[in-house]
């Protein structure tokens, strides 16, 4: 699976996944979307993103999560 919308440049954002090579992080649109943010919200807060943006990193973050162990918390 190619990721063409996810750029990761060490010399931008530190290194960190970005929408399109802008000075918008995977990581941020995940925290919004899990804040409660619409994709609605969220391409008006930002109009330079576009759906296919959100959609990319959702799959980005799906693929990772697959791809890694994640320390999660047991139920008590």
């Amino acid at each position: 699976m190619g990721f063409e919308r996810i750029t990761i440049d060490p010399t931008r954002m530190g290194g960190v996944p970005c929408i399109r090579d802008l000075r918008v992080t995977v990581s941020m649109v995940l925290g919004q979307l899990a804040g409660g943010a619409t994709l609605e919200q969220l391409l008006t807060d930002y109009p330079y993103l576009e759906s296919a943006d959100v959609t990319a990193a959702l799959e980005y973050a799906a693929m990772i999560v697959n791809e890694r162990e994640v320390p999660i918390a047991r139920p008590a």
